[in-house]
């Protein structure tokens, strides 16, 4: 089974970066797609990047795109979010996400397309 654990949240000023690390144990993930998703107290999780299992592809939501950036080390199993010029927006709670175990339709920004998920890891940015 699939374990996903995400590190690297805490609290930054505006302005300010955090690296988001997500170790996956229990399998390779050379075949997976990966993604991540955040979600505010209050709202739905929404989707904030993902990247194909080749990783020649990345995704990523508008309100992130040039901000953030995704990546993967199939070597370390282990996927990355870099995240600059934080907003206070950008505060929720960030899921790591895998689809390994299931067919994949290509809708890198849906969360039913993922099969495993991790506990989330908080990030606060204050102004």
């Amino acid at each position: 089974q699939v374990q996903l654990v995400e590190s690297g949240g805490g609290w930054v000023q505006a302005g300010g970066s955090l690296r988001l690390s997500c170790a996956v144990s229990g399998r390779t993930i050379s075949r997976y797609t990966m993604g991540w998703f955040r979600q505010a107290p209050g709202k739905e999780r929404e989707f904030v990047a993902a990247i194909s299992w080749s990783g020649s592809s990345t995704f990523y939501a508008g309100s992130v795109k040039g901000r953030f950036t995704i990546s993967r080390d199939d070597a370390k199993s282990t996927v990355y979010l870099q995240m600059n010029s934080l907003k206070p927006e950008d505060t929720a709670v960030y899921y790591c996400a895998a689809n390994g175990e299931t067919a994949f339709s290509g809708r890198y920004r849906s969360r039913f397309e993922y099969d495993s998920w991790g506990q989330g890891t908080q990030v606060t940015v204050s102004s």
